[in-house]
């Protein structure tokens, strides 16, 4: 198993140092989603929300907050990111919203905290837009899907 990259040898927390390290192409896919009551997820699908439209607003959240990261993860790089997606999709057989976040950039270190961000941002975001009509909506399967590049190359989720 791998040593803890944010702890010194006498246990204090740090930032890594990737100075040394080479820039190569990064990228990172997570996912989440949000569950809620068929009619809420109705309301969102129609377009009939007072507040506007739900999805477009999540989008822009999850993008703001993966160009965020450095600012809410204390022991993040701030990155110079060159691409972010977010998707959200309803599935009205799951009474969910699906989320997806793709995150890239030329770096010296992981974009994975960028796109579990985004996606935790988004889901948020819905929520706070929702929680008026649904109070029990849940943010769950909030995870890293597919990273590339780096030293420790291509991770694939099971």
């Amino acid at each position: 198993m791998s040593e803890f990259t944010h702890i010194d040898s006498k246990g204090q927390a740090r930032m890594v140092d990737v100075s040394e390290k080479e820039v190569t192409f990064r990228e990172a896919r997570a996912v989440g989603r949000v569950t809620m009551e068929p009619n809420t997820l109705e309301m969102i699908v129609s377009g009939g929300h007072k507040k506007g439209d739900v999805l477009a607003t999540a989008r822009i959240a999850g993008i703001m907050a993966a160009k965020r990261t450095s600012d809410l993860i204390p022991m993040c790089h701030p990155l110079m990111l060159s691409s972010v997606k977010v998707e959200l999709t309803p599935n009205q057989a799951e009474n969910c919203v699906d989320i997806e976040a793709i995150c890239k950039l030329s770096g010296q270190t992981g974009i994975e905290m960028e796109a579990l961000t985004a996606v935790s941002v988004a889901g948020l975001t819905l929520y706070d837009m929702c929680k008026a009509v649904d109070k029990a909506m849940v943010i769950d399967q909030v995870r890293l899907v597919e990273k590339k590049g780096g030293k420790s190359g291509h991770y694939l989720a099971e």
